[in-house]
């Protein structure tokens, strides 16, 4: 295996291992016997437990900043603004399902979480934020007044979160589908009345 897919697979491993335990149960021994490796494995990929669990958080919130930059919305077009809004939170939640470990890490960070975890997501958060207000902003925008598009896109963004924890936490009960007919009730009720 070459030394990219080791550390790859000890990555993976970690990150199962926080999910199940939080921060503070995950040890070098613990990721070796879970990986299927000596701990001197473990060792000639990280020099000790902080730098495996700073690259998970990094490998992870990474993952989940590209996976949500995929799914921003495009430029506002006379076309139909709840579906470009509805195709934008299926890719999200299809995201979600898809890699259910980063998200959980995301979105439901474990216990002990370390403060480099929070600071990459209220990061991440930002970033996110500062797009979907920039997007809302411009779908919004017609004649007459236009709603908030700061407080419109922390909505919108809390309202896709739950879905998404609703999603990881209850499959079964919360489907995509499910979500996504919640969705499109909701957006009736305020962007179909936008002033345009």
């Amino acid at each position: 295996m070459s030394a990219a897919a080791r550390r790859a697979q000890l990555l993976d491993a970690a990150t199962r291992l926080v999910g199940e335990r939080g921060f503070h149960g995950v040890s070098i021994e613990s990721i070796a016997r879970s990986a299927g490796v000596t701990r001197a494995s473990v060792y000639q990929h990280f020099p000790d437990l902080h730098a495996v669990l700073e690259a998970v958080i990094e490998r992870e919130t990474s993952r989940a900043l590209a996976q949500v930059s995929q799914t921003a919305l495009p430029e506002p077009s006379d076309g139909d603004r709840s579906a470009v809004m509805l195709e934008s939170l299926r890719a999200y939640l299809l995201a979600v399902q898809n890699q259910p470990s980063t998200w959980r890490l995301i979105l439901i960070p474990p216990e002990g979480a370390p403060k480099a975890l929070h600071e990459s997501i209220a990061n991440g958060r930002e970033t996110v934020l500062d797009a979907l207000t920039l997007a809302v902003g411009s779908a919004l925008t017609g004649s007459g007044v236009a709603p908030d598009a700061e407080l419109t896109a922390r909505v919108l963004s809390a309202i896709s979160d739950e879905y998404a924890r609703l999603l990881l936490t209850d499959p079964r009960r919360f489907p995509p589908e499910r979500l996504l007919e919640h969705a499109r009730w909701l957006l009736s009720l305020g962007v179909a009345n936008a002033p345009r």
